[in-house]
């Protein structure tokens, strides 16, 4: 898996991250290879992470490891809600919410128990930048989460060929 450091990233190095990240084409089939790519890396490193891959509509992919509660899954709902509605990751958002001195329910009028502002969803995009769904992990710190999904997503960019 990739290593990342996202901790100090500004708002712009994260749109740079969203940029790299891209599919040429992206299924069924690749959103449940990516949901047991991430799910894998949980399971080695003995992380208590929700993960979940939302994509067409649906959630594809979505797995509970032991340590995790509810509050996960609500964490997971949050975020990815974050990514659907503005095409960025929720890092970003909130990255970029900091950036301009306002929380992204003050800057939006968002209600806070449907959309959160923290790392660990991420936009599934198209090279052609159509938004197709999120990849979500939920339990470790946010920037954990982020670098979780974003390793994966840049790991599985490959897997186009294979499927």
């Amino acid at each position: 898996m990739t290593a990342l450091v996202s901790a100090k990233l500004t708002s712009d190095e994260l749109l740079d991250q969203e940029r790299r990240a891209r599919f040429s084409t992206f299924s069924h089939q690749h959103a449940l290879r990516l949901g047991e790519a991430m799910k894998s890396v949980g399971e080695r490193q003995n992380l208590p992470i929700v993960v979940d891959v939302y994509a067409f509509g649906q959630q594809i992919f979505h797995a509970a490891l032991p340590g995790t509660c509810q509050d996960n899954f609500h964490w997971v709902e949050r975020k990815r809600n974050t990514v659907l509605r503005f095409a960025h990751s929720s890092l970003f958002m909130g990255v970029l919410c900091r950036e301009k001195g306002a929380s992204l329910e003050e800057r939006y009028q968002l209600p806070k128990a449907k959309f959160a502002s923290h790392g660990g969803s991420f936009p599934l995009f198209l090279e052609d930048k159509s938004l197709v769904g999120a990849a979500t992990v939920s339990g470790l710190d946010q920037v954990s989460d982020h670098d979780l999904v974003v390793a994966a997503i840049l790991d599985a960019q490959n897997m186009s060929a294979d499927i």
